[in-house]
């Protein structure tokens, strides 16, 4: 028998109704000799709901030390529930089937409460219960630190789950969501986007961490690093009379080398979730970007787009540099408190802005892909802030009340309506 890991998302998972169609798509898939474990996410909105229960139990009192731990112990509770509903769903059908808690696998991460990093899945026993017939399912985003606490691994971490757990039974992993694929753009934005048949893992990581929804950008990664074939499909679909499912479609991540052909550009992204904070007055010395970027990164916070320009003043530079909403607050405090030490003059802060983003594996041996991008802009008259780049990517900062208007514009530009 071929083992085969499933993963379903909140929206899949939102009511009992959906977690019926769920098992039956689990069952189709054991009918047709598959050995199975499936990862779950919680039910849709439930994890922001115990996200506010925490907030309203309130801090922990001076003097005692400040831990996610609990934080953690409260927020795993939706994927344990959603884990034994689909258990007793399968059971229901006629399936052998049973729960597997995190640190009962066990998931082993790091002691980061809140967002922990797996560091192990030992696989022979799960794969055992799996190969002898049971149906495992495993609540995703939990599992246990070292000294056996509960650990949380971050938003979209039932993503990263599936992944860990398809690598240690060393199989595939089908992600079922509420979207048949992935898209060339977000079909919200512009109604002619196509799915794509296959994305490189390269392209998809790229997607991923800018902005667009599909896959949480560590499971990417994870993919990416174990050779794990990861495949998106609908949730919304039903076996036949028969029990079985329809043929697969869906989007297939994978190596660039199983991409017969390659396109220049595979896909447009947008993020809303940006931030531009601008160090005016900087003292123009070649240690002043050290001094802020060494504060920023002792406290956690990720920043992408970096760009210094001339002042006004003699002798001093403007620094520019984006971050996420979230840490843009915290940012901001950092440099307020160490300004004696850094010497800017002001400090400033922008939320109405977007990152717009052209995605490719095509970009390493075609040239013009940059020209094509800045001239579609032009052409709307979309000024850009910053700019970033890689092998495969080009970002730009944009005033957010342009940011659709790019996304359509870039997508006709090359071409991808027509993939």
């Amino acid at each position: 028998m071929t083992r085969l890991v499933m993963k379903f998302g909140g929206t899949s998972m939102g009511d009992l109704d959906r977690i019926r169609r769920a098992a039956r798509i689990v069952a189709a898939e054991a009918r047709a000799g598959h050995s199975i474990a499936v990862v779950v996410s919680a039910m849709a909105g439930k994890t922001n709901e115990l996200v506010a229960w925490t907030d309203g139990a309130g801090r922990a009192a001076p003097g005692l030390a400040m831990t996610d731990d609990e934080y953690d112990v409260v927020l795993a509770s939706g994927e344990q529930v959603t884990a034994g509903l689909l258990a007793l769903t399968l059971r229901n059908l006629g399936h052998d089937a049973r729960s597997w808690m995190g640190w009962q696998v066990p998931i082993l991460t790091d002691d980061v409460h809140g967002r922990a990093r797996i560091d192990e899945v030992p696989g022979d026993v799960l794969g055992a219960a799996i190969d002898a017939g049971q149906i495992a399912v495993v609540p995703g985003f939990q599992g246990v630190s070292r000294t056996g606490r509960i650990t949380t691994l971050g938003r979209g971490g039932s993503d990263t789950s599936a992944v860990a757990v398809a690598a240690a039974l060393g199989c595939a992993c089908d992600i079922y969501t509420d979207v048949d694929g992935v898209y060339t753009t977000d079909p919200r934005i512009e109604s002619r986007a196509r799915r794509l048949e296959k994305v490189s893992y390269e392209e998809m990581l790229e997607m991923a961490s800018l902005g667009a929804r599909v896959l949480q950008t560590r499971s990417v990664e994870l993919a990416m690093a174990k050779r794990v074939p990861v495949r998106v499909l609908s949730s919304f679909i039903e076996p036949d009379a028969a029990g079985v499912l329809p043929e697969k479609s869906g989007t297939l991540i994978c190596d660039e080398e199983e991409i017969v052909e390659k396109r220049i550009v595979s896909g447009v992204t947008m993020s809303r979730d940006e931030a531009r904070i601008s160090l005016l007055g900087l003292p123009d010395s070649v240690d002043r970007p050290a001094v802020v970027f060494t504060r920023l990164a002792e406290a956690n916070v990720n920043v992408d787009m970096i760009v210094q320009s001339p002042s006004r003043t003699e002798g001093t530079v403007n620094l520019t540099f984006t971050t996420g909403r979230r840490d843009a607050l915290r940012a901001a405090e950092l440099m307020r408190e160490g300004q004696a030490d850094i010497g800017f003059q002001d400090i400033r802060v922008d939320e109405d802005v977007a990152k717009v983003s052209v995605i490719g594996v095509g970009m390493r041996s075609h040239a013009g892909v940059a020209q094509t991008m800045f001239r579609a802009l032009a052409d709307k008259g979309i000024k850009f802030q910053a700019i970033s780049t890689s092998e495969i990517k080009i970002s730009v900062l944009i005033d957010a009340a342009y940011a659709e208007l790019a996304v359509r514009a870039l997508h006709s530009a090359y071409g991808l309506e027509a993939v």
